[in-house]
């Protein structure tokens, strides 16, 4: 695999391409996994083989990193000048994470398994590209409601661009809470035209800065779906749609179904004929915690080309 630009990029090492429960991972389909995941600081490819994103270090620094997938692994390249081990341990470990490589999937394989319409599943798909952190993740999804994607891409990208740290060769990290709890509101109104949304965004940075608000530790393995669930929708602007999507695509949890006014006439239309609530849930319920994942892999098996 040849680096993304050769003579500006270093390698950073490799990561091999297998979940927590040893099951295989579709790295095109994870990169193409939900709209929020194409974001910046994200850059995906045409292909769909390489992610490219600026990781915040602390202290106002980041650094851009291009991971390129092959069969079975991808290799990671560094931009700009060496790091330390330990700075770059740190970049590696956040790609992981974004890869959900410490999810396991194999329970849902063998439910997919003996469903002739997500048995095609079994080959890697499902894992969901997350950001950086809970928090961005968070912030990315209440820019997707009530709105037009264009107008969610420009509002995060004046996130990014403004307030993100930068690596020093033109990129941005995704602003860590400081930066939007200290952002005025003027800001949000005029340069990321947010709406209202930009009053829940202060709110909520400001509560991380001053750590009345832990999102972080939403990832929790020991916390149940429902108090997890609670907790999000207690957040000012987040509803049932934006806890379900926040809680499927960041923390791994996917027993509620994303339901929306995109998810519910594409269900429709794929069934051919109308559906209620109550009848897609009726139609995942045999796969228990990950009813609200094997029913977006129904919705979304067009957007790769097999």
């Amino acid at each position: 695999m040849e680096p993304p630009e050769p003579g500006t990029w270093s390698p950073l090492g490799e990561l091999e391409l297998r979940g927590a429960g040893g099951e295989p991972v579709d790295l095109r389909r994870c990169l193409a996994s939900h709209g929020v995941a194409m974001l910046p600081p994200n850059q995906i490819d045409e292909q769909g083989l390489r992610l490219t994103t600026t990781l915040a270090l602390g202290e106002g620094r980041a650094r851009t990193v291009s991971l390129i997938g092959g069969a079975g692994r991808a290799e990671l390249w560094l931009a700009g000048g060496p790091l330390g081990e330990d700075e770059a341990g740190r970049l590696r470990s956040g790609v992981r994470h974004m890869l959900a490589l410490d999810q396991d999937l194999s329970a849902f394989y063998r439910l997919a398994a003996r469903d002739p319409q997500l048995s095609w599943c079994c080959a890697g798909a499902g894992r969901m590209l997350r950001s950086a952190s809970v928090f961005e993740d968070v912030v990315k999804t209440i820019c997707t409601t009530n709105c037009s994607w264009s107008a969610t891409v420009r509002m995060v990208s004046a996130l990014v661009g403004e307030l993100g740290a930068p690596d020093g060769l033109g990129r941005h990290a995704f602003p860590e809470a400081e930066g939007l709890a200290g952002a005025g509101e003027d800001f949000y109104r005029g340069v990321a035209r947010a709406g209202y949304r930009g009053a829940y965004l202060r709110a909520i940075s400001r509560a991380v800065v001053a750590g009345e608000l832990d999102l972080e530790g939403l990832a929790d393995p020991s916390l149940d779906d429902d108090g997890v669930r609670d907790r999000l929708l207690a957040l000012p602007g987040v509803g049932p749609y934006a806890a379900a999507h926040i809680m499927q695509t960041s923390l791994g949890r996917c027993r509620h179904p994303v339901l929306d006014s995109w998810t519910r006439p594409t269900y429709a239309r794929l069934c051919g004929h109308r559906a209620t609530d109550r009848g897609i849930l009726r139609r995942f319920r045999r796969y228990r915690d990950f009813q609200g994942l094997a029913f977006w892999l129904f919705l979304t098996r067009d957007w790769v080309e097999e």
